[in-house]
Order: structure tokens, then C-alpha cells, then sequence
């Protein structure tokens, strides 16, 4: 099998994911085959570099190899830019035509975006890979063609199945071999190394000085979603390029050319949700950290009233449940301290506050830690897979990590 670094090198592949890298091993592996490969992932992740891994590893890399954007042509020619036609065989057929299956026998068809297909071309499709077999549109002619087809999709294909917008025994003989391509923004620090490549690629071509990122703009950069992947991350690049005239580029500069920013923060709580679902433990585990900062502060109110006023023990006895709540203890169980508070100089009040915040303080950083220690346990003890889960970077979660001593 040749050298994973040689392949990527070969093909203008840039970044040391461990999800990219299982992507392309399993590439170089099916490429010697002749079974078909389902690609999926994201659009702009960079699909179409795998059937060119497989197209050239393989014994037909001296064939023809055609890349055909399914979702890109009309649903009326799609058959005939497959599959050809007859000459008068639809108005404008003036005369007969090749298509794609019949250049390309012999070699490697990579079907693009296969699953916006129509249902009748499926049906065509689905016979091809069977026994190698088609019709031109407005014949009746069977004719034979040994080609291998690598589809790629960035639709999820069960939920097309159960819609019925993509044939089952299609998508099985299509998916042989699936391979994943990750999405930027799971990808880490090849972020960084993208930016780098884009940004020199760019101004080497334009003979211009390269761009350069402050810490704090790479930070930004790593915790961004990026929708449109390598795709957007191109372009921003370029954009950047142009338009700035400072070769250094800080955070505030790089925050204006990514769109919806602060999209890209947790969740804390939806603002359009109307009822108490919560579709994930961690929206659970916001939602209590935030009802419990809410009861501490309605303590520290009620504290001040009784300040005010002088009456302790109708306040007390009014707020034990509230009490209890913030302990999270059971009354079945557990028995409440009421805190007794002095009625002496405002010092003294003061610091009964400040007793509260640090026990406010020490109570959210309980369950921060708490939440971590699930998150690394769910997910075997990969950081990456626990950051993502918790809805924060990798970089932070290694620094909550050593600060917590976990």
C-alpha cells in the first residue's frame, strides 16, 4: 500500500486528521478493487479528492476518468448526458450522442452529488452497476460498459430512503465501501495549516506579502463552525488577502469576515424554545447551572431584605426549600442548616455575601468539572470528540484539564 504522506503529498491533500487519514487509507486500499465507494460529507469538505486517490491507484488510471455533478444538470437531460441519445429522440436531438458511460468505459465515473438523482434515473443507474448494462434515450438497444463508479453525496442517505427520494437497492450497491470525510471545524489544527497554504498559494500568485495570524485571530479561526468547510475557509483567506493592508492579522480583523460569529457560541438556552425539551445532557447540564445561579442570587436578595428588616427566622423558615434546592439535598434525608445570620455592623452583612459568592463560585465549578469528567468518560477519554460534546475547543478543555487536575 503506498505511503499515506506520498499520497497526500501527490494529491495536494493538506492536514493530519485522524478521521482524513482513516479516509484516505481506506481510498488507497479499495483503489486496486473494482467495487463502488460512497463518499459522504459536508459540502465543501473536499469529496473529490478520494475518487481521484482511487481513479489513480487503480489498474484504470490510464482509462478515462469523468467527474459528473449530479445536482448540477436538469432533470429532463440527465439520462442523456448519462447515458446518450438517439438522434430525434427528444426535440433538439439533431443527432446521436456518447454519454458519459459509454466515453468512459474502461475507466472511472465519479457521480457528484448522486443523491439529487431523479427516482427514473436511479432505476438506470441501479442496472449499470448490476450487470454493466444500459439504453440510450430513444433506443432500444442494450449496450455494455465496464465502468467503475465512485458516488459521493453530502445528503443524509437513510432519511432520503425513508422519504422516498433514494432507491434502497441503490444506495447498497452504491455503498460497498463508504468513506467519511470529516467537516472543517472537527478537523483541529488543520484549520491553521489550510489558512497557511491558502494565504501563501495566494500571495505567491499575486505577488503580494503573505498574511499572517496573531495567536489570538488562530484561536478565533479554531473555534469557528465554518458552514461552507475548506470551501469558505478558501475564500477567506483570499478576502483577507486583498482587503487588508496589515500583513498581521489580529482577532478583530479576522471576526469581520466570518459570518454569524456568535452562532458559534454554546447554546446556553434556545430563544425560540417554548417548552423545558432539551435535545441534549449538556443543554440538562446549562440549564441547571443556570437555575441554581438564579436561586443563589434570589437567596442573596432575600438576604438583603432581612438586612433590611431584621426579621431572620420568618425568612429563613419561608426559604428553607430554596435552601435546600441550592445544596441539592433532600429533606427526607438530609438535614438543612439554616444560616443563622448576625445582626451586627454592615462589615459583618458584607461578609455573609461574599461567603455566599464563594460558595457560588465552588458550586458551579463542581459541576464544570463533574460535566467534564462525563463527557471524558462517554467518549473514552478523547479530548476532541469530550470538547466537542461540552460545545467548547479542544485548547480549552486541555487547560480546563490541567487546571482542575483531571
Amino acid at each position: 500500500m503506498e505511503n499515506l504522506q506520498a499520497v497526500k503529498q501527490r494529491f495536494g491533500i493538506i492536514g493530519n486528521d485522524i478521521q482524513l487519514n482513516r479516509a484516505i487509507e481506506k481510498a488507497v486500499r479499495v483503489a486496486p478493487t473494482d467495487i463502488s465507494a460512497l463518499v459522504i460529507g459536508e459540502s465543501g469538505v473536499g469529496k473529490e479528492s478520494i475518487p481521484k486517490i482511487i481513479h489513480q491507484l487503480s489498474h484504470r488510471k490510464h482509462a478515462k476518468y469523468i467527474a459528473v455533478n449530479c445536482g448540477a444538470i436538469p432533470e429532463g437531460t440527465i439520462d442523456s448526458e448519462l447515458f446518450g441519445h438517439e438522434k430525434g429522440a427528444f426535440t433538439g436531438a439533431t443527432q446521436t450522442r456518447k454519454g458519459y458511460f459509454e466515453v468512459a468505459d474502461g475507466g472511472t465515473i465519479f457521480l457528484d452529488e448522486v443523491g439529487e438523482l431523479p427516482l427514473t434515473t436511479q432505476v438506470r443507474l441501479l442496472r449499470v452497476l448490476e450487470n454493466g448494462e444500459f439504453i440510450k434515450v430513444g433506443s432500444s438497444q442494450v449496450q455494455k460498459t465496464n465502468v467503475r463508479i465512485v458516488a459521493a453525496t453530502n445528503v443524509n442517505m437513510h432519511q432520503a430512503i425513508k422519504k422516498g427520494k433514494f432507491r434502497e437497492d441503490l444506495y447498497y450497491r452504491l455503498s460497498t465501501i463508504e468513506i467519511g470525510l470529516p467537516p472543517l471545524r472537527d478537523r483541529g489544527m488543520d484549520i491553521q495549516l489550510l489558512f497557511r497554504k491558502f494565504a501563501s498559494d495566494f500571495a505567491q500568485k499575486n505577488r503580494i506579502p503573505v498574511i499572517r495570524l496573531d495567536e489570538n485571530a488562530s484561536n478565533l479561526l479554531l473555534n469557528y463552525h465554518f458552514p461552507g468547510n475548506i470551501r469558505q475557509l478558501k475564500n477567506i483567506a483570499e478576502q483577507i488577502s486583498i482587503m487588508e493592508e496589515n500583513r498581521v492579522i489580529t482577532s478583530d480583523i479576522i471576526a469581520q469576515y466570518l459570518p454569524n460569529i456568535s452562532g458559534n457560541l454554546p447554546a446556553l438556552v434556545e430563544n425560540n424554545s417554548s417548552s423545558n425539551d432539551f435535545s441534549t445532557e449538556r443543554d440538562i447540564m446549562y440549564k441547571i447551572l443556570f437555575d441554581m445561579r438564579n436561586d443563589i442570587n434570589d437567596l442573596k436578595k432575600l438576604t438583603l431584605d432581612l438586612m433590611q428588616n431584621g426579621n431572620n427566622s420568618e425568612v429563613q423558615e419561608e426559604n428553607r426549600n430554596l435552601i435546600q434546592r441550592i445544596y441539592n439535598e433532600q429533606p427526607s434525608t438530609h438535614q438543612v442548616e439554616v444560616v443563622e445570620i448576625p445582626e451586627t455592623t454592615s462589615q459583618n452583612n458584607y461578609d455573609f455575601i461574599e461567603t455566599i459568592e464563594e460558595h457560588e463560585n465552588l458550586s458551579l465549578q463542581e459541576k464544570e468539572v463533574e460535566m467534564i469528567k462525563k463527557s471524558l468518560e462517554r467518549n473514552k477519554g478523547k479530548r476532541k470528540l469530550a470538547a466537542k460534546e461540552l460545545g467548547i475547543s479542544e485548547r480549552t478543555l486541555y487547560r480546563k484539564i490541567k487546571q482542575y487536575d483531571l
